[in-house]
């Protein structure tokens, strides 16, 4: 924990360092403006890739959202031209639907192909960083919970026989999992914006698997923590990334079930109403439940898989 919250604060120390002189540079171009003036779009959509941003769905409005990421395009990692690298395949496909409360508040609902899981969540905009400084990033709570509704046979594969441990008793409860992040973000000028998330999982139900190389046992609660950053070439075109840690003695060198960070990069691409992400990415996985503890597939193998990001935004109440 002391490792995460150095880390954390010395990345806020480097984010203001970064972007004093550009700041300094907006605010001379705009002194003649209301002060305190919020900084909009730091990100243009909910997600970078994998990671949350800070954004959230005007009130009154709803995001239709369609995130699709085939399989492993290196041969190495079962991809190749006899998999049209990895087109043929599908490693995940999730439908969301996010609604603004309020234009801090969105709740959202979606459904994952991998491992069936049903996830809601909520994300609640605490601050936003305004053009003078006055408040210098923004902050953000995200917090998701999942149900994963596959057979019991799928769910409990890997276990002892149940009949051998006469006390262990299959629960609905056993199949939720639960994520928790701040975001802190703040924007660069026009070009450039990036954001940290501490972020912290709770499983109900995991295998109690060893590893091998160091003795650790798999645990119910991680703690990761992640960053990205979106740079703009035109004013409709950025490059975006996000990566994650996650600290994990079981996931540490583990050579009988190998565990690698997830690392996503990619274009976004703005057309009126549409946000298109065009990205490749390690992980399998689409929502933090899934990829966070599960992402097997290392870049270094030819394990990234294409996948793209299209959200819509539709207005369901009339406009004040």
């Amino acid at each position: 924990m002391k490792k995460i919250i150095t880390l954390f604060a010395l990345s806020i120390i480097a984010i203001n360092t970064f972007a004093q002189d550009d700041m300094l540079s907006m605010l001379d171009s705009t002194s003649a403006k209301k002060k305190h003036d919020k900084v909009i779009a730091s990100f243009k959509d909910a997600r970078i890739i994998n990671a949350q941003t800070t954004e959230t769905v005007k009130g009154g409005t709803m995001a239709f959202n369609i995130t699709h990421r085939f399989g492993n395009i290196g041969v190495a990692s079962n991809g190749g031209g006899h998999t049209l690298y990895g087109l043929d395949n599908v490693a995940d496909i999730r439908f969301g639907f996010d609604f603004g409360l309020t234009d801090n508040i969105t709740i959202g609902i979606g459904r994952s192909k991998q491992a069936e899981l049903i996830d809601g969540f909520l994300k609640y905009r605490i601050l936003t960083q305004t053009s003078d400084n006055h408040i210098p990033f923004s902050l953000a709570l995200y917090c998701d919970m999942s149900y994963n509704p596959q057979a019991a046979s799928v769910f409990y594969s890997g276990m002892a026989d149940p009949a051998i441990d006469s006390t262990f008793k299959q629960s609905d409860l056993h199949r939720f999992s639960y994520t928790t992040q701040l975001i802190l973000a703040r924007k660069c000028g026009w070009r450039f914006s990036l954001e940290l998330l501490p972020t912290y999982q709770h499983r109900n139900f995991v295998l109690a698997n060893i590893n091998t190389d160091n003795m650790a046992g798999e645990t119910n609660d991680l703690l990761s923590i992640g960053g990205g950053f979106r740079f703009k070439f035109t004013k409709r075109i950025a490059f975006i990334c996000d990566y994650f840690y996650t600290f994990s003695k079981y996931r540490t060198n583990n050579t009988a079930n190998p565990y690698y960070m997830p690392l996503a990069v990619g274009i976004e691409i703005e057309t009126g109403g549409h946000v298109f992400h065009l990205n490749f990415t390690n992980c399998a996985g689409i929502i933090e439940n899934n990829f966070l503890p599960n992402t097997t597939d290392t870049w270094l193998k030819g394990g990234f898989k294409f996948g793209f990001n299209i959200s819509r935004v539709f207005n369901v109440t009339r406009p004040k």
